[in-house]
């Protein structure tokens, strides 16, 4: 049976992932790596390990040329980014995400970020800490366009929520057209979306065309009143241009759950501009999509080391499966 490595911060020892796996007889090693991860310490960790149910730790091609039993590993949430699917590939590891598996959360998170933007509630409770009685108007969603970039399981679960509000919902993404069902949304270029949109939604995954997608020359395009919403990957904004965006008041202001290095650097250029809030990383974060990505994760784990993995992102050139592996 397997040596599991689990870096997933959030996943403990006898939770439902820790019991599903064990009682499959692998056997459990918790490691939970979160805040600045070097690669001496995800080496050590990952060095004897066959398989990893993982968070956003990197594992570049140097990490993972050092874990030389490792043959699958699941990212712990839809995002991979942080894992070099291509060296994984060559090095006979098979990568795995869990699709749509926080799309509630992040849905109904993004509506809170966008009720908190309209209505100024940071600015009010930090006001209100500081000894002030903050009382500036705010604004309703009712009436407002919401633009989505992006369009997979999150993007589409926040549809309805927005609408419930009786937001126009706009969307500008390249899943295939037979895949746009929903005819209550507006199907259009960014070009067209940028200008449109009272509140921009980032639902996009990292990839090359993606990376500082979101540059000054968009900023440029959109409305003064408009506002950045973004739960997806922090690359996709250019951060300076976006604090120099709202610091001119090009655009009204941001609200980021991610940023392009977490924790937040002490010099970020998104520190101490006024109507830029950040968080921490939290949109995917419930108790309800916790356990479901422990248990799916777990589940996935097993399948890829059987060879038979439901939700794999690249092809591990070499993979094979020991017959313990087919057992689980």
């Amino acid at each position: 049976m397997a040596r599991v490595l689990i870096t997933t911060d959030y996943l403990r020892p006898g939770d439902e992932a820790d019991q599903y796996l064990t009682a499959r007889g692998h056997t459990t090693v918790h490691t939970p790596l979160a805040g600045v991860r070097d690669i001496r310490r995800l080496a050590a960790a990952y060095a004897d390990a066959e398989a990893a149910l993982v968070g956003h730790e990197p594992l570049s091609a140097e990490v993972l040329s050092r874990a030389p039993r490792l043959r699958a590993v699941v990212r712990a949430g839809v995002g991979y980014d942080s894992v070099d699917t291509d060296a994984a590939a060559r090095l006979g590891i098979t990568v795995s995400n869990l699709p749509g598996i926080n799309a509630n959360a992040v849905a109904e998170y993004t509506l809170g970020l966008l009720l908190a933007a309209a209505r100024r509630l940071v600015q009010s409770a930090t006001g209100v800490a500081a000894g002030g009685w903050p009382r500036q108007e705010g604004r309703e969603l009712r009436g407002s366009t919401l633009g989505l970039l992006g369009y997979g399981a999150a993007a589409r679960a926040v549809v309805p929520l927005a609408q419930a509000f009786g937001m126009r919902v706009v969307c500008t993404t390249g899943v295939p057209r037979a895949e746009r069902a929903d005819p209550t949304v507006s199907f259009v270029e960014l070009s067209e979306l940028l200008p449109s949109a009272d509140y921009l939604s980032v639902h996009t995954a990292l990839t090359i065309r993606t990376r500082g997608l979101l540059d000054a020359a968009a900023f440029g395009r959109m409305k003064p009143t408009a506002v950045l919403i973004n739960t997806a990957r922090g690359a996709v904004v250019d951060e300076r241009a976006l604090a120099e965006a709202v610091r001119t008041g090009q655009i009204a202001g941001a609200a980021l759950d991610v940023v392009g290095e977490e924790p937040l650097p002490a010099d970020s250029p998104l520190r101490n501009v006024e109507n830029i809030s950040v968080y921490s990383h939290l949109a995917g974060q419930t108790a309800e999509a916790r356990e479901a990505s422990g248990r799916e994760g777990a589940a996935e784990l097993v399948a890829s080391l059987a060879g038979r993995p439901r939700f794999a992102v690249n092809t591990a050139h070499s993979h094979g499966s020991s017959p313990e592996g087919q057992e689980g």
